[in-house]
């Protein structure tokens, strides 16, 4: 049985959400958490019931949203900490957290391990598209902020294995975020990733900001710092339209009678750029899975952050790419 490590005291909200994520997730599948905080704090928010398939692990620290990711290596005590060492000793499949980012992925890097072959884990978003139950792949959106052509090829091959593996995409398409599709667009850095992308069959080329959302592509490569940049645009682009559009329906008599109509539209909408739809980020390319969480997450988000970690543990993502990579171990990659 799959065992995910949660860390209970992430998040901005305190332990109760995620306590009430992970009870929903139980409800739905058949896999063992180990709640990792305080847990004279977090025990007594369990139900008997729930019991036979949660453990505790008890962790006196918490490490806060301002501090320093570096501080996370030091103190051994902290709930990420001890949650990410559950995966490294194997005790865990995958560990899920909602707190801070940046130790979530330093520790996992470093504690549990690069895969074979990987110079850099990324961290992926899966993202909506206008064709419904087709979304895109989108790494790195903030691992690396400086990156080599070479950390772009890695990054295609790993979300190929993510898209093929965990989200079922058949025949994927992976595309080179860039400011043109003619392949002498871009930076310095682009134009010999491309070089590089170029013998695959998956790869279709140089593809555009638009491209991430038409579902005209699957997997979308960039480096964190212009897939952080995109990701938060993004998601404040989905919330003012979101804002911009109610606001004019209540200034309309005509545009209210039209809402009751458009509601169950508005209704898909939402549910398509609902970060809580998808709960987290995976952090791909290490020997193990670490699943990277909102810290204003709700329940819902919470446990599809662990379907997730589920999904991406039952696969054999490691194990492709690993044998991915190892095939272009002669050029030096």
């Amino acid at each position: 049985m799959i065992t995910i490590a949660v860390d209970a005291m992430g998040g901005d909200f305190g332990p109760a959400p995620i306590i009430e994520g992970t009870l929903q997730a139980l409800k739905e599948k058949n896999f063992k958490a180990i709640l990792v905080g305080k847990t004279d704090d977090i025990k007594p928010l369990i139900p008997r019931e729930y019991l036979s398939r949660v453990s505790f692990l008890d962790a006196s620290d918490v490490l806060e949203m301002n501090e320093a990711a570096t501080n996370a290596l030091k103190r051994k005590e902290t709930s990420i900490y001890k949650a990410v060492d559950l995966v490294k000793n194997k005790e865990a499949n995958a560990v899920v957290s909602m707190g801070h980012s940046g130790a979530t992925m330093s520790l996992a890097t470093l504690r549990i391990g690069r895969l074979k072959g990987v110079l850099r884990p990324a961290i992926a978003t899966v993202m909506p598209t206008a064709i419904m139950g087709k979304p895109s792949l989108v790494l790195d959106v903030g691992a690396n902020v400086d990156c080599r052509a070479e950390n772009l090829f890695q990054f295609a091959i790993m979300g190929e294995a993510y898209a093929k593996d965990v989200l079922k995409i058949q025949n994927t398409k992976i595309g080179l975020l860039s400011n043109g599709e003619e392949d002498t667009k871009g930076s310095e850095m682009t134009k010999e990733a491309y070089k590089m992308l170029f013998p695959l069959e998956s790869f279709i080329g140089n593809v555009e900001g638009n491209n991430i959302f038409d579902g005209s592509v699957d997997v979308i490569v960039c480096d964190g710092f212009v897939g952080n940049i995109m990701l938060k645009t993004s998601e404040g682009v989905a919330e003012s339209i979101t804002k911009i559009i109610k606001q004019n329906i209540k200034k309309s008599p005509l545009a209210i009678a039209g809402s009751m109509l458009m509601r169950k539209v508005f209704a898909i909408l939402r549910k398509q750029v609902d970060y809580a739809e998808y709960g987290g980020a995976p952090l791909i390319g290490i020997n193990g899975c670490a699943i990277i969480g909102h810290g204003k997450s709700n329940p819902k988000a919470i446990k599809n952050a662990i379907f997730q970690a589920i999904n991406f543990s039952s696969s054999n993502i490691n194990e492709d790419i690993e044998k991915k990579l190892a095939q272009f171990e002669p050029q030096g990659v």
